[in-house]
């Protein structure tokens, strides 16, 4: 599958110091979809360390990415990146496939897929 998702430069750096500040150097960051939050599906990241026979694996800027192939077609395309302001840092995610979005950013919906929305 061609990329499911994408790192920005700025989000690999981010990455790359949170796996060295927890001690994660060598493992997997895992991008996917759940349901939940207020839209009806949440994205979720984080250090895994196995590789399991449902996942796509991609690697950007020397970090391995594990995708669920569940969570494939509704990220496809999506672009991860790290935002620095004066209020402090966080990653932006910009999936194309997103058709409402909640406040908070982290809640979306799709075309095909709506989750099941839960109070923010």
């Amino acid at each position: 599958m061609s990329e499911v998702v994408i790192l920005t430069e700025a989000a690999a750096l981010q990455i790359k110091d949170m796996m060295k500040e927890h001690g994660e150097e060598g493992a997997y960051l895992r991008v996917g979809v759940k349901g939940g939050g207020c839209s009806g599906l949440s994205y979720g990241m984080g250090f895994e360390h196995e590789r399991q026979d449902e996942d796509y694996e991609l690697e950007q800027y020397g970090i391995k990415i594990l995708v669920d192939k569940e969570s494939a077609p509704i990220l496809k395309g999506t672009v991860i990146d790290y935002k620095q302001s004066l209020m402090g840092g966080g990653f932006t995610i910009d999936n194309p496939n997103a058709i409402a979005t909640c406040g908070c950013g982290s809640s979306f919906r799709t075309a095909t897929n709506a989750g099941t929305p839960e109070e923010c």
